[in-house]
């Protein structure tokens, strides 16, 4: 159950930001050589690889627009790599576990990256850049947070990740509503005065 804990939470911080987490857990692996992180992530390679891929999306994510792309693009790759984590994590435990951790790492991953795709899509309507370079540092240090404290304490972490999944999603429904609100009365807007012109 501790490993399925923190697939969950690793694979929620994957659907944000799977480098970020691939790079967490393996740094964590290597400096205090946790039983519960698979070795491989502690791999140099693994580790340079991580790194390189978080310091472009790190300037990528803070860039309206370029961030959207970047997450149309990262659709297939964090669910990815968040079941992959999920798998390496339950991977001790026999096939049946490897395939729940791996179900349990993906859907999160899947489920915390489309809230984050949604609600950029939401602050790139704002014309100033501010909003979404506050938003993307805000997220890299809720994913170190919650994935250097899984570490330690999975179930607490999982339970953390859990709440950030729920709130973000019932902020998404909430601002899929606004615009959708605001482009009702643009629209009407705009034929009211089509008909004042005619």
């Amino acid at each position: 159950m501790e490993s399925l804990a923190l697939a969950f939470s690793s694979g929620w911080a994957s659907g944000i930001n799977s480098y970020l987490v691939v790079l967490v857990l393996g740094l964590a692996d290597r400096l205090g050589s946790f039983e519960e992180i698979p070795d491989v992530l502690a791999r140099w390679d693994v580790l340079a690889v991580a790194a390189l891929m978080y310091a472009f999306e790190f300037v990528a994510d803070k860039i309206p627009y370029v961030d959207s792309a970047w997450d149309v693009v990262s659709t297939l790759i964090r669910p990815v790599v968040g079941g992959a984590v999920g798998v390496l994590i339950a991977g001790d435990a026999g096939s049946v576990s490897e395939l729940v951790g791996g179900v349990v790492g993906g859907g999160s991953a899947l489920a915390a990256h489309s809230v984050k795709t949604g609600t950029r899509m939401a602050v790139n309507t704002v014309p100033e850049p501010f909003s979404n370079i506050g938003i993307s540092v805000g997220e890299d240090l809720v994913v170190l947070a919650v994935v250097a404290f899984a570490v330690e304490h999975p179930y607490a972490a999982a339970s953390i990740a859990a709440l950030l999944l729920l709130a973000g999603l019932v902020l998404l429904w909430l601002a899929w509503r606004t615009v959708r609100r605001g482009w009702a009365r643009f629209r009407a807007w705009r034929e009211g005065r089509t008909a004042a012109v005619s």
